[in-house]
């Protein structure tokens, strides 16, 4: 079908959510970017603002596939969002806008890209500076937050991650990497991912008749949906795709992010799960940078088990603004960390991750048929319970147990496949409750050659409350809707499958002083590497994580030269780990004053580090100073 005929087919959808009325005082404006596109937005001024008055201003963007409109809907039990109209009655400016390549704006869609839409939010950020009623830290610095869902979420990383005028975050169901929300392993989500292609083209195409600066047509550009097209075929996530998504992902850049953040994230959203928050969480801890976390069930996809969060989650929002833009130290944020499990209820704790407190492991074994007949198992956003799977019971408990974070499967196989290259598909069943934990299922690639392997991968992340009556078990199946046609024939032994369940201790997790510390009026900006050093502090990761992705550190020196970084336990460690060296990772970098370097430890020691819960390593430079003093790697 024709890019018109697509549009005209949408039309009515979109212009439903611009028919969405705005506030009488609305005034529409329209910015242009740093490369000449028109953005299209609304300014407001906050409720009873007078004339010569002055109030911070909320910058909020909206979904993918919507229009500004949409945020003047508040969504906040289901999407995390909140109306625009809520915080100018709380007495805040607004400004919405349509984001590139959508509604009445120009461009291309670039899908949330720091270097594109985060720009955009730095030109909105800009124009706020001109308005009269805006309050200003400084020329050209307004005092702003921002806030939005999903697409309207992500932009936040964006623009914060390079915008240090920015002095508040909220975003919701948002996500730093695409790649692992969309190509997980290599294998694509096409249960969500086709639906958006198609989506983003309908509407950023839609409206473009209707820009106040002349005909705008956007949408994506051809090579994301031809890359998109050919991906729907394999069910897979090749190399240009994978390349195209991350370099669009804020990522790592989220350590950059001094704004104070609330991270809203859902429990049954099967587009950007909890593992996305976790790293938002890791990422800004390593900034020093204030945050909370609140899992609610609700995002991209459907709560089945109860909502507790629901009316905390609009007070929340507008409590951050309040603590953090007008300085209202009394502003009642609650706890830096607050979620709801699959039985409903809201639980709070001083901080995410929780203190660990054990696991709880299963173990089973297995043969398991591989046929097309897969992908009948799930809905296209939602696990649902599978036909076909090896299965393995979760030990009973007795006494009650907080399951918060990712799980970790490990298999050994051997099997045999007319797609050698494969998939098979892991997740978590409530028997009690007749679902999947979370709607979440986790693709885990293995090689179907008829030799033995062994992979280890984390699971989705869960919230969990186990009692002592609780049934659980794992299906490890052969197909998931949520990620589209099966297309081998074949079977595997699995000869030993082994699930470890992350416990964790709420009333013994310590806060992070840079959560529990005094507030200042205004967010300041981020601290330069002339100024003082922050104090060093003590990074916590997973096992899996340090394995595959290694550990992020920083530091700086006093003039440009070669620093070598490395992760030292102590000799007891060592020993207990039966390693050769104290040594478990190092590196070497060239940096003129701040430099940063991520380090990996050798498939030898990952192996030996798996055989204590938890090892602490000193980080030691050859020169200057690390702004993380130690690390502690969890099994």
């Amino acid at each position: 079908m024709s890019r018109s005929r697509l549009a005209v087919a949408g039309l009515a959808a979109a212009l439903a959510f611009a028919a969405v009325p705005a506030a009488a005082s609305a005034e529409q404006v329209t910015i242009t970017s740093f490369d000449g596109t028109k953005i299209d937005a609304d300014f407001q001024p906050a409720d009873g603002l007078k004339a010569g008055e002055k109030a911070p201003t909320i910058v909020m963007t909206h979904g993918f596939a919507l229009v500004r409109e949409s945020t003047e809907l508040g969504l906040p039990g289901a999407l995390g969002q909140v109306a625009a109209g809520a915080f100018r009655k709380d007495g805040y400016n607004t400004i919405t806008y349509d984001s590139r390549g959508f509604g009445r704006s120009g461009g291309e869609i670039q899908l949330d890209s720091p270097d594109y839409e985060g720009r955009d939010a730095s030109a909105v950020v800009s124009y706020v500076a001109t308005r009269p009623e805006a309050q200003l830290d400084k020329p050209g610095d307004p005092r702003v937050g921002m806030h939005g869902a999903s697409y309207g979420g992500g932009v936040q990383w964006a623009a914060a991650s390079r915008d240090p005028r920015i002095d508040a975050l909220t975003p919701a169901i948002s996500w730093t990497s695409l790649v692992q929300a969309l190509g997980r392993d290599g294998r694509l989500k096409l249960g969500w991912g086709l639906p958006l292609v198609g989506a983003g083209e309908v509407s950023g195409l839609a409206l473009g008749v209707l820009a106040p600066q002349g005909l705008e047509l956007g949408a994506f550009e051809p090579r994301l949906v031809s890359l998109a097209l050919q991906g729907a075929v394999t069910g897979k996530a090749g190399p240009e795709l994978t390349d195209y998504l991350r370099a669009r992902s804020t990522g790592e850049a989220i350590a950059k992010v001094h704004a104070p953040a609330l991270i809203l994230q859902g429990t049954a959203d099967t587009l950007f799960g909890l593992a996305q928050s976790i790293e938002m969480r890791r990422l800004l801890r390593q900034a020093g940078t204030p945050t909370k976390v609140l899992w609610f069930c609700g995002g991209h996809g459907v709560c089945l088990t109860g909502n507790g969060a629901a009316d905390v989650l609009q007070p929340r929002v507008l409590a951050w603004m309040d603590r953090w833009l007008k300085g209202d130290t009394k502003a009642d944020v609650g706890p830096a960390f607050e979620w709801v499990s699959d039985d409903g209820k809201l639980r709070s704790a001083a901080d995410l991750p929780l203190k660990p407190a054990g696991e709880i492991t299963a173990q089973g074994s297995g043969r398991l048929a591989i046929t097309p007949l897969g992908t009948a198992s799930g809905l296209l956003i939602a696990a649902t319970r599978a036909l076909n799977a090896v299965e393995v019971p979760i030990p009973a408990q007795t006494t009650a147990k907080d399951v918060v974070g990712e799980p970790v499967l490990r298999l050994k196989y051997r099997g045999t496949s007319t797609d050698t290259s494969s998939h098979l598909f892991a997740q978590l069943v409530d028997e009690d409750r007749g679902v999947v934990v979370g709607n979440q299922v986790t693709p885990i690639p293995v090689t179907l050659d008829g030799q033995e392997h062994e992979i280890e991968r984390p699971l989705e992340g869960v919230a969990m409350h186990v009692s002592p009556g609780s049934h659980y078990r794992l299906q490890v199946s052969d197909g998931s809707n949520v990620y589209g046609i099966t297309t081998g024939l074949g079977s595997v032994d699995l000869a030993d499958v082994r699930v470890t369940l992350p416990v964790g201790d709420a009333a013994g997790t310590t806060a992070d002083p840079a959560y529990t510390g005094t507030v200042p009026a205004a967010t300041p900006a981020p601290a330069t590497p002339a100024k003082k050093a922050a104090k060093a502090r003590t990074t916590r990761i997973r096992l899996t994580t340090f394995r595959r992705r290694g550990v992020l550190l920083r530091g700086d020196v006093a003039k440009a030269r070669r620093v070598r970084v490395s992760l030292v336990v102590s000799k007891a460690t060592a020993k207990r780990l039966r390693l050769r060296t104290r040594t478990i990772a190092t590196g070497r970098t060239t940096s003129r004053r701040a430099w940063s370097l991520r380090l990996k430890p050798t498939a030898k020691v990952a192996t030996a580090l798996r055989r204590r819960a938890s090892s602490t390593a000193t980080v030691r430079v050859s020169s200057g100073t690390a702004r993380t003093a130690k690390v502690v790697v969890r099994r």
